[in-house]
């Protein structure tokens, strides 16, 4: 097989695996799966079960399980099989380790041991979502779940309003349409929106809209099944109107001296700034 052989390169890797079709997994994955000396996996099952599907065995190799409960546990044992001169391969139930995942924690322990760490990348929930939104992805944020309490969840949006990019949240079937309604009254309705779920799969779904026509759909719509991925636009750049100007321009004058206020405005309008100096002045002056 292709690609480097852990056999001569001892090592945390941490491999991606599909999100759903189980041929989305690299040659380089597989080789790794095939080689390594320890196998960690936040789901042993799912873990076995990919294996199996490309015919790979343990040969009694440990197939150890690593996830949020017993992490603090496990770590020093992993770490120390790396400092032995093993390679360990950690994967996720699902897409790229370390992305709302527990392997956070191994991979910082690995690196504060100043021992070796790399990626096999493939699959990721996020990066296949950006790609079939239909919004801009050269600047995009991802924001994981958000909290399940509802002022929680609320304070959460709000943190994430004004950014100036995408943004990708992750949530839960049952939550979707609660997450969706407060949006709407956090992002505003009118921000162009997708929501896409069981990626790569069967009866995979990707449902575009403004945020307020995706929330009355899921509002009146059965929770559906499978975790979401909601990609959301940027704020949308106000309409430049003559009055939408002059009170922009008034409201940055009370704290701002006219060349500031100047470009202040001109960078909400997407305008040129010198185009809103001259205005400025005038309406210091009143």
């Amino acid at each position: 097989m292709g690609g480097i052989s852990p056999k001569t390169e001892p090592g945390l890797y941490l491999v991606a695996t599909p999100i759903g079709t189980a041929s989305d997994i690299t040659l380089r994955a597989l080789d790794i799966l095939r080689e390594a000396d320890v196998l960690a996996a936040e789901d042993t099952r799912q873990a076995r079960k990919l294996m199996d599907i490309h015919g790979i065995a343990l040969n009694g190799r440990p197939l150890l399980p690593y996830h949020d409960h017993n992490g603090a546990a496990m770590r020093p044992r992993l770490i120390e099989a790396v400092r032995q001169g093993k390679v360990v391969a950690y994967v996720s139930d699902a897409g790229t380790p370390l992305i709302a995942d527990p392997g956070y924690q191994l991979a910082a322990g690995m690196i504060e041991a100043g021992l070796p760490i790399t990626a096999a990348p493939g699959a990721s929930a996020v990066l296949a979502a950006l790609s079939l939104a239909g919004l801009p992805t050269d600047r995009f944020l991802f924001a994981g779940f958000a909290p399940v309490k509802a002022l929680a969840r609320r304070r959460f949006f709000e943190e994430f309003s004004a950014v100036p990019a995408t943004l990708v949240f992750y949530e839960a079937p049952r939550r979707l349409a609660d997450s969706l309604a407060m949006m709407v009254e956090v992002f505003g309705g009118e921000r162009p929106a997708a929501m896409c779920r069981e990626l790569t799969k069967k009866f995979e779904e990707v449902r575009r809209g403004s945020l307020k026509e995706l929330a009355a759909y899921y509002a009146d719509t059965t929770a559906p099944k499978g975790e979401a991925v909601l990609v959301v636009g940027a704020p949308l750049k106000p309409v430049a109107t003559p009055e939408a100007i002059d009170t922009a321009l008034r409201e940055a004058l009370r704290h701002s001296r006219v060349k500031d206020a100047a470009a202040e405005v001109a960078a909400v309008f997407d305008l040129p700034r010198k185009q809103l100096y001259q205005r400025a002045l005038e309406l210091g002056k009143k």
